[in-house]
């Protein structure tokens, strides 16, 4: 009967009245009563000593202190305890049907791209104020382009320890997107950091977390220019002209963010690779590619028409001819039509990432 009292102690994690290191019930040993913080220390360091991946740091940092001085009293473990805990510890693995984020920030995570703009804005303020879960996990999730566009405001030390948290590739990435200048200061900025301490980088990452939360949520998924550029992608050739002609005159900088965006069928030689004209080519009806190629009139549209026509098999290649010999003369309208259905299904593929488009260099100068 006291065997079965002490287990169920130990089961509830009621603190035990009495410290001893084993309790003996008449010649058999039984696991001595522990707290639900010491049986946390147990496990904690036996899957540390397993060799496990335990994320402690995600923890909040008050618990981290308190599980950290609790394994400093622990002392030794007989073995019936340890076992005792262990099987405890695995019954309740096993009873977990399915498990939640801790707190709101992490709700925040796991709900990302489900909640409308502004309800995730005003909820990643509360999460920001309640400073829990690591902010950088939130800056590893940006693009390169806005991280770029953050770091450019920030002083080079900072963005020099924004570059060291992020993974290799993301900080390629937002290298490329910097001015070279900019980008070569901030990488040498990167053999000053051997001081910084982690309270600081932490400083740091909730400062710019707070900078995100403190912009406005945009009522356009799109920026300015790649709005404009999305609708000249689908506009005639000649009203696209002349709009840019227009932009130019009014704003050179605007104008020229959006010749960056413009993808058109003559856009195709400098922007899509050879290696994927064949996945390309097969996304449109045979019907479109024929109007496409044949309706070719500007110097752009015909370099296009080549180019397409010279990375496809020889015996593709000759087939198409023949048919555009045979389609004959083909209207402006029908023609600029295809050309935006082709271009339509390249940029598609290129969203779901089976083919990568060639990014239109940078014409700014390096001072």
């Amino acid at each position: 009967m006291a065997e079965n009292n002490l287990l169920v102690r130990l089961g509830n994690g009621i603190p035990p009245d009495v410290e001893t290191a084993t309790d003996t019930v008449g010649e058999r040993r039984v696991p001595r009563p522990l707290s639900g913080r010491e049986k946390a220390a147990i496990v904690v360091r036996l899957l540390l000593n397993e060799g496990a991946d335990i994320p402690l740091e995600d923890l909040p940092e008050e618990l981290q202190v308190k599980l950290t001085q609790q394994m400093g009293r622990m002392g030794l473990v007989d073995r019936v305890t340890l076992a005792a805990v262990a099987h405890e510890f695995s019954d309740a693995l096993e009873g977990i049907g399915l498990s939640f984020p801790h707190g709101l920030a992490g709700a925040l995570t796991a709900m990302d791209g489900k909640l409308a703009p502004s309800t995730a804005a005003r909820l990643r303020k509360e999460a920001g104020v309640q400073r829990m879960g690591d902010p950088w996990v939130r800056l590893r999730a940006l693009p390169p382009a806005e991280l770029a566009q953050m770091v450019e405001a920030e002083s080079t030390e900072v963005a020099a320890v924004v570059l060291s948290k992020l993974d290799t590739a993301k900080a390629a990435g937002m290298l490329g997107k910097l001015p070279g200048p900019v980008a070569r200061r901030i990488t040498f900025a990167i053999s000053r950091t051997a001081s910084v301490t982690p309270e600081a980088v932490e400083r740091i990452g909730w400062s710019l977390v707070t900078q995100l939360d403190a912009k406005p949520v945009s009522a356009f998924p799109l920026a300015p220019g790649e709005r404009v550029g999305a609708i000249l992608n689908q506009s005639p050739a000649a009203t696209r002209d002349g709009l840019l002609d227009a932009l130019e005159e009014q704003d050179a900088h605007f104008a020229e963010t959006v010749r960056k965006v413009i993808f058109t069928f003559a856009h195709i030689p400098e922007r899509l690779a050879a290696r994927d004209v064949p996945a390309a080519i097969r996304t449109v009806e045979n019907a479109t590619l024929v109007t496409a190629l044949a309706g070719t009139q500007s110097d752009g549209d015909r370099a296009a028409a080549d180019y397409l026509l010279a990375n496809m098999s020889n015996r593709m290649a000759g087939t198409l001819r023949e048919e555009m010999a045979e389609r004959g003369k083909v209207k402006r309208a029908e023609a600029e039509g295809a050309m935006a259905e082709l271009v339509t299904a390249i940029r598609a593929l290129a969203d779901e990432g089976a083919i990568s488009l060639v990014e239109p260099e940078d014409d700014t100068e390096e001072v």
